[in-house]
């Protein structure tokens, strides 16, 4: 049997987007995902994550804090700047959904792994 640290969940976050969202979402840049802890307080990761239609999705591990809060209350908050000009960005509220897929999960990494802002061709 898997361990829960072993298991690989997809963080699913829809809404409608812009063009201009899209747009910055589908640059090399990274999110910062904030989510609620049990006293309320916030807990902040920056994590890879890609855009599916109106819908964002990122990998993460089942023992992970993020996780642990999403599970208890499923409010998020997704930030997202262009790496090359700071003041255009965008913030993302709503409820993510977790989805044990670990196919999606492996997409997801294996899209992103290499776009970094210091990796790669632009």
């Amino acid at each position: 049997m898997e361990t829960e640290r072993a298991l690989a969940y997809v963080g699913r976050m829809a809404t409608t987007f812009d063009d201009a969202t899209r747009r910055l979402l589908d640059g090399r840049n990274f999110a910062t995902v904030s989510t609620l802890n049990p006293d309320g307080g916030p807990q902040t990761s920056v994590v890879w994550y890609r855009r599916d239609a109106d819908t964002i999705l990122f990998s993460v591990i089942g023992d992970k804090r993020k996780v642990r809060n999403l599970r208890r209350d499923p409010r998020i908050s997704v930030a997202v700047f262009d790496i090359e000009n700071p003041y255009h960005s965008v913030a993302i509220r709503g409820t993510a959904e977790l989805v044990e897929d670990r196919d999606t999960a492996r997409r997801t990494l294996a899209q992103v792994s290499g776009r970094g802002p210091t990796r790669g061709a632009r």
